[in-house]
């Protein structure tokens, strides 16, 4: 994917601070609701997204609703928006689920297991680490690992992550995460880095802070 593709992609991608911003302003339980609800929607069109005939059904399905001339534009901007929305689609996502469907579920997840400041920490820090590691990687990613990630990339996901923990937790937990987020994102822990990335940091910070807070 090129650097205006993944540039796009990402800015799409940051609207994940959404989610930390309705926890701040709304709570945990309006929150869990929105997310709940988002998810369902999105795994109700997934089959749809992958489909490459959904586009070609929705034209022919319209079509007898309008002039003729009115289709024509409508027609030709529903193409527009297919096309877009494939430039940014990455390859393994025409025929899988899509990043923002792991986001969404890692996201709950959090949510529900660590408490306030850790998830809004965490999501928010994997939201930007990552746009950031992408960008930075394929418009200065000269020193590549095996896996076609970049030290570059690495250093720009640890250096945002962690000032965005910084935001909401205090420096060693913030160190922490953003360690292991880093580790994370670079070995593209499975099922996807949306999903694990988020994880990955949650269940450290907690941990740190079971263990510190025992000490």
């Amino acid at each position: 994917m090129n650097l205006k593709s993944e540039t796009l992609r990402k800015i799409l991608h940051l609207a994940g601070l959404l989610i930390p911003i309705s926890y701040f302003i709304f709570g945990k339980n309006t929150t869990l609701l929105f997310l709940s609800i988002a998810l369902v929607i999105f795994l109700v069109v997934e089959p749809y997204r992958i489909s490459r005939d959904t586009t070609k059904k929705i034209i022919q399905g319209i079509r007898p609703l309008l002039k003729e001339e009115t289709f024509r534009i409508v027609s030709k901007g529903i193409e527009e928006i297919d096309r877009k929305i494939r430039e940014i689609t990455r390859k393994e996502e025409e025929i899988c689920i899509a990043a923002h469907v792991y986001f969404s579920i890692a996201s709950l997840l959090v949510i529900l297991f660590s408490p306030k400041m850790i998830a809004m920490g965490v999501i928010s820090a994997a939201t930007v680490g990552d746009a950031l590691a992408a960008i930075v990687g394929i418009r200065w990613g000269f020193h590549r690992f095996k896996n076609g990630k970049s030290l570059e990339g690495s250093v720009a996901f640890f250096l945002s992550s962690f000032f965005v923990l910084l935001l909401f937790l205090n420096l060693p937990y913030a160190i922490i995460g953003a360690v292991v987020g880093t580790i994370s994102e670079l070995y593209n822990f499975p099922p996807n880095d949306n999903f694990s990335n988020q994880l990955v940091m949650a269940f450290f910070v907690n941990l740190a802070s079971y263990l510190f807070s025992a000490l």
